[in-house]
């Protein structure tokens, strides 16, 4: 038996990019990160494997095998963040021993916001210990002076060695650490560049066997490549136990947090931020966020809502259909898939007789915000219809339903918290799927139940007759 002092080596090969230096474990043409072409060159690469079982405690003792029945359960205390936002997105605080992960686009507000979220858990009196390795003490002062916090407690590390991190880890035991970037974090018994898919496998291995044995919360802050994902290998997100991203564009104002995985709650959250002057604010009521307010109504423009898990959301969603000038008519979704707008455009011509086909159609999410869920169909159509026919719908009517490929009107989820929210948010009137269940106490409310896309659209076209015909009454026509 080979004593764990001794060590053995596995010479791997990967393939170096001489363009920016990221490494892939298989030869291409082009190199997948930065895109340049004949740029991947063979490397070899000396893994260590006594040596680091030895460092990562794999050569401990061997557990039992026991029935699940007896294995004991305690109730996991979280730790909140100060954030609202931020602790619904993770399941209501961070668990001990847990490995987030949370990428983002580049100033999007991934270093803000861990930043600001340290300073207001050490103000709460949590041991928290921030490792920079992209930018300098002094770098990281002036940032917590524009967020306000230069004042606070909270521990400061610069390094990009893991074994020197860890070691000061172990010393100072805090109960938060957080590491700002994992691409920068390199160990030293192993060759390649920091960022590589070696060192970020090794170095994300360690930190996770770090976490657990200690049971300090380790948050890791990841670079994402062109196309939107964590960079380095696929397996980064399956080692962690949760992968939060932001979502929106950095010049707007707000900003969405999603989980995809999370082990210690739902993955279905969502988080609402502010920036500010002053870092990034929760935002207490996101439906207001995302719907204009003191605006005359205008053809093509519908409120909907969606559920993002237990928070229900209210938006807007617009259309635009104007005479095309060009061979093939334009379809344009941004916050949709382009796919279901298509879908959609067809059931409009054959069971809501409204002729876009010639058209241009552009459609949209106002605010950035990204909408999957199907219930947003019948607004989508909608809108489309409004804005073709010069129909405006009023501000305070809300549409919800999901449209089947036979035309039909289908009931959508959670449809009495829905209304409940628009309710709460002063809508008066609402168009929903036949057969749904509604609020006990809808006073207030003009609640439209319809079967089919054809009575949607027909329910429309008599809004407007009766708003032209209230008109004539009270002498408006001028005809």
């Amino acid at each position: 038996m080979v004593a764990l002092s001794k060590t053995k080596a596995k010479k791997e090969i990967e393939f170096l990019c001489t363009e920016c230096g990221n490494t892939t474990p298989k030869w291409a043409g082009k190199c997948p990160f930065c895109g340049a072409w004949s740029s991947l060159k063979e490397h070899v690469v000396e893994s260590v494997l006594d040596g680091g079982r030895a460092s990562r405690g794999l050569g401990g003792p061997v557990h039992k095998v026991i029935p699940l029945k007896e294995v004991a359960t305690e109730e996991t205390r979280r730790l909140s963040t100060a954030n609202t936002e931020f602790d619904r997105v993770l399941g209501g605080g961070l668990a001990p021993g847990s490995l987030v992960l949370i990428g983002g686009d580049p100033g999007i507000g991934k270093s803000t916001l861990v930043l600001s979220t340290l300073a207001s858990m050490t103000a709460a009196g949590v041991k928290t210990l921030y490792v920079s390795g992209e930018e300098s003490a002094v770098q990281v002062k002036l940032r917590s002076e524009r967020l306000n916090v230069a004042g606070s407690d909270m521990l400061l590390l610069c390094e990009t060695s893991l074994e020197k991190i860890l070691q000061q880890a172990a010393e100072i035991k805090p109960q938060v650490l957080v590491i700002d970037s994992i691409q920068t974090v390199y160990k030293e018994n192993l060759s390649g560049t920091p960022g590589c898919a070696t060192q970020l496998r090794e170095c994300t291995l360690d930190l996770m066997v770090f976490a657990k044995n200690t049971g300090c919360i380790t948050i890791l802050i990841g670079h994402v490549t062109k196309d939107g994902q964590i960079a380095g290998p696929r397996i980064l997100e399956h080692m962690v136990d949760t992968v939060v991203y932001f979502e929106g564009d950095r010049n707007h104002q707000y900003r969405l947090i999603r989980t995809i995985k999370n082990r210690f709650g739902a993955t279905d959250e969502i988080g609402v931020f502010e920036m500010t002057s002053h870092g990034l604010s929760p935002v207490e009521n996101p439906s207001r966020v995302f719907l204009q307010e003191n605006v005359p109504p205008t053809p093509g423009s519908v409120v909907c809502c969606t559920m993002e898990g237990t928070r229900a959301m209210l938006f807007e969603t617009q259309a635009l259909v104007s005479q095309t000038t060009f061979a093939v008519p334009q379809r344009v979704a941004a916050g949709i898939d382009p796919k279901r707008l298509t879908i959609i455009l067809a059931l409009l011509e054959k069971f809501g007789g409204v002729i876009v086909g010639a058209s241009d159609v552009f459609v949209s999410i106002a605010g950035g915000l990204k909408v999957s869920d199907t219930s947003s169909d019948l607004a989508l159509a909608l809108a489309v219809a409004s804005n073709h026919l010069a129909i405006p719908l009023g501000r305070q009517s809300i549409v919800i339903g999901e449209l089947g490929l036979s035309g039909e009107v289908r009931s959508v989820s959670l449809l009495e918290q829905r209304l409940k929210e628009a309710r709460r948010l002063g809508m008066t009137e609402a168009v929903v799927p036949a057969g749904g269940r509604l609020p006990e106490n809808s006073s207030g409310m003009k609640v439209v139940q319809v079967h089919t896309l054809s009575e949607a659209v027909n329910w429309l076209m008599d809004k407007c007759e009766r708003r032209v015909s209230q008109s004539r009454s009270h002498g408006y026509d001028r005809a």
